[in-house]
């Protein structure tokens, strides 16, 4: 409940509460938002937004139209205060073309500014175009991260999809129309969402998923979007997509993307297994001197 009146209170007003000097540069095609101190860094993204949109534009086919507004936050505990997560370095909101983004995360591998605004961009442009109930969130999300070469808006260990595949914990596309709240799940949910859509343009064709879109756009609905690209139902695509899983992630391959974790522990283990054989030698040392 916090998190939503911060965030309705974010953006019902003209300028954020949480800077005291909010600046503004902008061009015919974008308006750009910050506090002083960044005012490289907003000159950055007047430069770097025509390139971006040229380039989704160019992989999504569609013409982004609209000016969009992107705030640029410099504290990560004001940002923190407005969206309610530690995990998210920015967010869309598509009804405003807004985009708000946390500066002091673009220097962490993997986000820059470039592929954090195209992630965000994306969100924006497809929801121009599709009608919000006929974009389940599973697909707005995996074609973001697709278009932004597999880059989510959130921190990800990327290792929860080959962990929920091997315990059978996945998520059901048909309950990924929106996304869980829990932090567990909802980076689960962000990487099925990756994979499946990596799964389409892998086994169908790019423009078989670029069809999808548009026949959204037409407004027809997910599955009959689904059907009429890839002439299966999203239930017949998500077993198949299973079974794509299945031929990628073996035990082999957890253990091999864990090493580290395992030899570590492996090596605790020896530790403690040689602290409790000096213990017991010291033992036996003491009970021969007793029975002296």
């Amino acid at each position: 409940m916090l998190r939503k009146a911060l965030l309705l209170i974010a953006l019902l007003l003209p300028l954020p509460l949480y800077a005291e000097n909010i600046s503004a540069i902008q061009s015919n095609e974008v308006i750009v938002l910050f506090e002083e101190p960044l005012h490289n860094t907003a000159n950055a993204v007047l430069k770097i937004y025509p390139i971006v949109k040229t380039e989704l534009e160019n992989t999504l086919g569609w013409k982004l139209n609209f000016r969009p507004e992107i705030h640029l936050i410099r504290d990560r505990q004001d940002f923190r205060k407005i969206i309610g997560s530690n995990l998210t370095v920015a967010f869309a909101v598509p009804q405003k073309y807004l985009i708000v983004i946390d500066n002091s995360r673009m220097h962490t591998k993997p986000f820059t500014l470039e592929t954090t605004l195209k992630h965000e961009l994306c969100h924006l442009l497809l929801n121009h175009y599709i009608k919000e109930e006929n974009l389940p969130r599973w697909l707005n999300e995996g074609v973001c991260q697709w278009t932004s070469g597999g880059i989510a808006e959130i921190i990800t260990d990327r290792k929860n999809l080959t962990k929920a595949y091997l315990s059978k914990r996945m998520i059901s596309i048909n309950s990924l129309q929106k996304f869980p709240h829990d932090e567990k799940s909802m980076l689960l949910a962000y990487e099925e969402s990756k994979s499946l859509i990596e799964y389409i343009v892998d086994e169908f064709g790019r423009q078989k998923l670029l069809d999808i879109l548009d026949y959204l756009r037409e407004g027809l609905s997910p599955d009959e979007a689904v059907r009429k690209s890839l002439s299966i139902s999203i239930y017949e695509l998500e077993a198949k997509w299973h079974t794509y899983l299945k031929r990628r992630i073996t035990w082999l391959t957890y253990l091999s993307n864990n090493i580290h974790t395992i030899l570590f522990l492996f090596a605790a283990l020896i530790t403690v297994a040689g602290f409790i054989r000096v213990l017991r030698r010291k033992r036996a040392y003491r009970d021969e001197e007793d029975g002296l």
